[in-house]
């Protein structure tokens, strides 16, 4: 009797959060956190939680517009070193949406791990924007290049990072930021001051910043005043705007 072939490992595009718009105007994907070295296939409830909320959250904020949002679904756990698992599926998923959708914007939208495989894949064609939060990033070493960021040339760029971060150096994400900013004015960070990787103290004012930035770089809706003027302002200004307590209950509220 043979041999059976080893299934080949597929990434995936959840369904859809909230009700599926019958034309589709841009499509957020949602990259969940995910380990350095794995070579597990995340479960359906862990690949999904973290990032769940701030889905439920877009797909009602862009209703109106036809925005689509996914969760992607990776086939490994881990980001394996060259292999970049996390972020080949990333760029995978973008593809998706194009099939699905046809010419329509996506914003790549990280947590952890995620983050960094949003960044990684941000030169999809498709990609306008990239949200990173609380992005894992590898320490700087001199034997290896850092993490690239010209492909980030031509979107727009928020990073949303907690000061007591203890899991993702905040400081690293600060690093990438500088260097990003050198080669494209759009890219913005934002520090949440006293928060910890999970930035559960200022969910809310988290949230409601992804919400501004997404609204306003997929379908042009006015960004507030602080997205505004962090994108506008020098290094380092722009890159370590506080992200005040409150943030957004004025906002369209």
């Amino acid at each position: 009797m043979g041999q059976q072939a080893t299934p080949v490992r597929t990434a995936r595009l959840g369904k859809a959060i909230g009700p599926e718009p019958e034309t589709v105007g841009g499509v957020v994907l949602l990259l969940p956190g995910g380990d350095e070295v794995s070579d597990r296939r995340p479960s359906t409830l862990w690949a999904g939680g973290p990032v769940r909320a701030l889905g439920r959250r877009l797909a009602r904020a862009g209703r109106q517009e036809g925005l689509a949002v996914h969760v992607v679904h990776y086939r490994y756990r881990g980001w394996n070193g060259s292999e970049a698992h996390l972020a080949a599926d990333a760029s995978w998923a973008a593809d998706e949406a194009v099939r699905r959708y046809g010419d329509v914007s996506v914003c790549l939208a990280g947590v952890d791990m995620g983050g960094r495989a949003a960044l990684r894949a941000g030169g999809h064609e498709a990609v306008n924007s990239v949200v990173a939060i609380a992005p894992w990033l590898p320490e700087e070493d001199v034997a290896v290049p850092p993490e690239p960021v010209k492909q980030l040339v031509g979107r727009r760029v928020l990073i949303v990072h907690g000061t007591n971060d203890e899991r993702t150096d905040p400081e690293l994400s600060f690093r990438l930021a500088t260097r990003a900013k050198k080669v494209n004015r759009e890219v913005c960070r934002f520090e949440v001051h006293s928060d910890g990787h999970g930035l559960h103290q200022h969910r809310a004012e988290v949230l409601c910043l992804v919400e501004d930035f997404a609204m306003g770089v997929l379908f042009g809706r006015a960004l507030s005043r602080p997205v505004e003027d962090a994108l506008a302002a020098p290094p380092p200004l722009g890159l370590r705007m506080p992200l005040a307590a409150g943030f957004g209950k004025s906002l369209r509220r």
